[in-house]
């Protein structure tokens, strides 16, 4: 895979100890982003009942269709993920999501994993390290943002294995980790009612992380702000890496 795509290929043993982690059976219907040479779909395909391959690059469709015609469970979708209906292709079933995902694109992946929710069972992504530890941080964590919160929001995040540069063919400079992503999140026991507004308001709150969150707050709430972060029992000097999933929810319900 050219660099420019930001693709590295993983290695054995490393492969199987990934497969070791994800429980994949006969009855799970599996979709992979970036299947780039079929190495883990050759796998995903021996394992699971069916099997969607999601890859952008041409030149390595070719070799999955190669694939795809030797394994009737197999489906090869050439394209952009960030383009694709996950519930369209989901139907009646729900997905479970692998990929090793390059860190440039992997908050667009992400939020476009969480806007189909609802129709996948579970999510294993290969990402860089700093970027499994954004997703697993807590509240007043250095690592804990906007990607953070949309994580916990939606999911329950764990992390299953940490995985050396070594491990992939050309090695990157730097160490990644294998993430297990599992809904329902916090959302199900906040019971808001409207998550897009909601999402858009953490968005806002993190909009300057290193500010207080009375300033991200003013653009919504004007001169109320320090009075509603009073009301919802915060200092006004708090930032949003502070709060938790529960005290936004608690600001948000006041707004």
């Amino acid at each position: 895979m050219p660099k420019r795509l930001g693709q590295h290929f993983l290695q054995e043993p490393w492969r199987r100890r990934i497969f070791e982690q994800m429980s994949v059976h006969g009855g799970q219907f599996w979709l992979e982003i970036g299947a780039g040479r079929g190495e883990m779909t050759r796998e995903l395909v021996a394992r699971a009942g069916r099997v969607v391959a999601v890859e952008v690059d041409p030149r390595l469709v070719e070799s999955l269709r190669a694939l795809q015609r030797q394994a009737p469970n197999l489906e090869v979708i050439a394209g952009d993920v960030l383009a694709l209906d996950l519930s369209a292709v989901a139907g009646a079933e729900r997905l479970h999501i692998y990929g090793s995902i390059p860190y440039y694109i992997t908050g667009p992946i992400l939020r476009h994993l969480f806007a189909h929710i609802h129709v996948l069972a579970d999510i294993h992504l290969v990402v860089q390290l700093e970027v499994a530890a954004r997703l697993t941080a807590s509240a007043g964590r250095r690592d804990y943002g906007l990607l953070s919160v949309l994580t916990q929001f939606y999911t329950t995040p764990e992390f299953l294995l940490r995985i050396p540069p070594g491990a992939f063919r050309p090695a990157p400079r730097v160490a990644s980790a294998l993430v297990r992503l599992r809904p329902p999140g916090k959302c199900a026991q906040l019971a808001l009612s409207n998550e897009a507004d909601f999402v858009a308001f953490l968005a806002r709150c993190f909009e300057q992380k290193r500010k207080m969150l009375r300033n991200n707050l003013r653009g919504l709430a004007g001169p109320r702000a320090e009075r509603l972060l009073a009301a919802a029992g915060l200092p006004p000097s708090v930032r949003a890496e502070q709060l938790t999933l529960e005290q936004f929810a608690a600001l948000f319900r006041l707004l």
